[in-house]
């Protein structure tokens, strides 16, 4: 017998032999110490299961207790913060309108209109603006007449009370007389509008300026209840709340509930709004009562559900949530507890097969994966070599060894490389032949098209000074001019591209220069409904830069920031001192974002995704930055926004490059 299991050992190829060999080896002892695992755990299971589930039960009553309180004070700082808010509203409405005035004022004193003419479109504009519900801006003089109301203007209310009797127009306005330019004053009182049906006073707030050239205090008034108070925003929270205390399973068949001291449930599955302070168990005791009375702890009690034959002992962990006065509980049935640790008993067997077959199969695979050890690195040699045949380069034979096949594999990396420099210095010849024609064929065509384009431009705004803005020709002689203009800056662009100057050095406050231009940029019509921010770090060493140049870059990528953002948008223009010597310039933006396959060709010539761009505009800022050997980096994100990153060298570093 023994002759004959070593012959058939003997007759097996290599891998069958190392397979023979290796794999008793490994799955025995699997079997082995798995058993002795398996029964050990199956005995601690069962004397940890019932602290462990005990834990989970504190844990869960404690994390219902926690968001309760957080619901609570979040809707103390909410309340609070939507206060905050309507004031800052009332500021910014107060302010407007006093901006309002103040231009009817100025085109009175240029002697575009009359002073009355004045007054009188600025009330009728003001008395447009409805805040909240009821809420409007009225504007009186110090001596109390009402020249802007909705509904009582010309009336004297300087001897007003409001309903705790306070003269409260007196105090506006000898407040708003006497306060310093531009403060805006604020006012709290009692209000009853018999004519919106209120049969009680309400808070009124009112945010007012005085405006000294018309003798007017602007005003901004609303009821405070109309404003932050949103009761059927606080119900859809709570019920978002109750209903996700209610999804949380406790066990198989266990859940949570709250009860005020009343015993009236607030929060369960089935009995909610139901009295349960008379509640007993099987046995007839009143544990209803007792977790009243001690508000919190743990209790045992036998309970038969709806579908139980026979009761079954059930352990309910409560805390008591004093600003609520409720009791928070979360129970469930014993038994449902030791059902883990029967899991655990089939588990354990269930993972001891799963493991040995993944183990036996892992060991049947690793000989076979040793078996072809040698010729899997002629195989990746094979693959390298057809890759690089199909032109790529960048393929690289791994050298992990030091043997013959190392060095050979060595020897191609070292051929790859040369080739592909070999290929980019061609690519790189080809680019600025094609670069030397571009820059001939502009001129022409500049020379060509610019003057044609000229006179179209004459005529057409000739005739748009000609036509009232009413004729419905006016629109197509509009529509000439601008497209006319837009192919003059294509023209423009392109000569740039093709002749871009050598930049005039010097050295240069890269914050100065972006605070000019972001002051500059911001007033474009793509700008209107983009919040532009700055971020400038103080004290950056100056850089060594073409100044027009750069503004041309920094320009252009604002301008393309508004346009992926036309509904409106952040923009955060910001500079920074690279850790490696250059300064950092970036505009970071929260518009449509780029897709992925379109970041390798964004610096392309004419490659562009807007319908009316000509595709030159991230060609020449690129350009400029690579003349100034700077570095220009984009991180896109679609739907999320874009980053662009301008990196410039400073004085310092050019020496230490030097």
């Amino acid at each position: 017998m023994r002759g004959l299991l070593f012959n058939f050992v003997a007759n097996l190829k290599m891998r069958w032999k190392m397979l023979v060999v290796v794999l008793p080896l490994v799955v025995l002892p699997i079997f082995v110490v798995g058993g002795v695992i398996g029964y050990i755990s199956y005995q601690q299971a069962y004397r940890g299961i019932t602290k462990a589930s005990e834990a989970d039960l504190d844990h869960m009553a404690r994390f219902t207790l926690d968001l309760l309180d957080a619901h609570y004070k979040q809707f103390q700082v909410y309340k609070e913060d939507k206060r905050q808010a309507v004031r800052n509203e009332l500021r910014t409405l107060t302010d407007l309108a006093y901006s309002l005035a103040e231009s009817h004022h100025h085109q009175y004193q240029s002697g575009e209109i009359s002073l009355e003419r004045a007054r009188s479109e600025a009330g009728r504009a003001l008395k447009q603006v409805s805040i909240g519900q009821s809420g409007y801006i009225f504007a009186m003089s110090s001596q109390g007449d009402l020249t802007v109301h909705p509904a009582r203007e010309g009336e004297n209310i300087f001897d007003e009370q409001a309903e705790d009797g306070r003269y409260f127009i007196r105090a506006m306005s000898q407040a708003a007389t006497r306060a310093p330019p531009g403060a805006v004053m604020f006012t709290l009182y009692p209000w009853r509008n018999e004519m919106l049906g209120d049969q009680a006073p309400r808070q009124k707030m009112a945010a007012y300026r005085y405006f000294p050239e018309w003798d007017w205090i602007i005003a901004a008034t609303g009821y405070v209840e109309e404003t932050y108070e949103d009761l059927a925003f606080e119900r859809r929270s709570f019920a978002d709340l109750k209903q996700k205390i209610k999804n949380k399973k406790v066990g198989r068949t266990g859940y949570i509930y709250c009860m005020d001291t009343q015993g009236t449930l607030h929060i369960h599955p089935e009995d909610e709004g139901l009295n349960i302070a008379e509640r007993t168990d099987f046995t007839g005791n009143p544990f209803v009562r007792e977790m009243v009375q001690n508000k919190h702890g743990w209790i045992r009690y036998p309970w038969r559900g709806t579908e139980d034959s026979l009761p079954r002992m059930k352990i309910v962990r409560y805390l008591y949530f004093k600003p609520w006065d409720w009791i928070v509980a979360v129970g469930s049935y014993e038994d449902e507890f030791f059902e883990e640790a029967k899991l655990i008993k089939t588990r354990i067997l269930g993972s001891l097969f799963i493991l040995t077959f993944f183990v036996g199969t892992t060991a049947i695979f690793m000989v076979f994966v040793a078996a072809q050890v040698l010729t899997n690195p002629i195989h990746h040699m094979i693959d390298v070599i057809r890759r690089v045949r199909k032109g790529r380069l960048d393929a690289k034979m791994q050298v992990d060894t030091h043997d013959e096949l190392g060095e050979l594999a060595a020897a191609f990396n070292r051929m790859t490389d040369i080739m592909k420099r070999n290929q980019e210095m061609e690519a790189s010849l080809s680019q600025q032949g094609k670069m030397a024609s571009l820059g001939i064929l502009s001129s022409g065509v500049a020379h060509e098209i610019n003057n044609p384009l000229g006179v179209i431009l004459g005529y057409a705004a000739y005739l748009e000074g000609k036509l009232d803005p009413d004729d419905p020709k006016f629109k197509y002689v509009h529509e000439i001019k601008r497209e006319s203009k837009r192919c003059k800056k294509i023209v423009q662009d392109l000569l740039n591209y093709a002749r871009t100057p050598k930049p005039a050095l010097e050295a240069t406050n890269i914050n100065q220069l972006l605070e000019q231009i972001v002051d500059f940029a911001a007033n474009h019509t793509d700008m209107h409904q983009v919040r532009v921010r700055k971020a400038f770090t103080a004290e950056l060493p100056p850089a060594m830069i073409d100044g027009d140049q750069i503004r041309q870059v920094a320009i252009n990528l604002i301008l393309n920031a508004g346009a992926s953002m036309p509904e409106g948008g952040d923009l955060v223009v910001g500079t920074s001192m690279g850790a490696d010597g250059f300064v950092e310039l970036s505009f970071a933006d929260t518009g449509c974002g780029i897709p992925p396959e379109y970041l390798e060709k964004i610096f392309e010539p004419f490659f562009t995704t807007r319908p009316r761009g000509t595709g030159l505009g991230l060609a020449i800022t690129r350009q400029i930055i690579e003349l100034h050997q700077g570095e220009i980096h984009i991180d896109s994100e679609p739907g999320r926004g874009t980053r662009v990153l301008v990196r410039l060298p400073t004085p310092a570093r050019e020496s230490t490059d030097l």
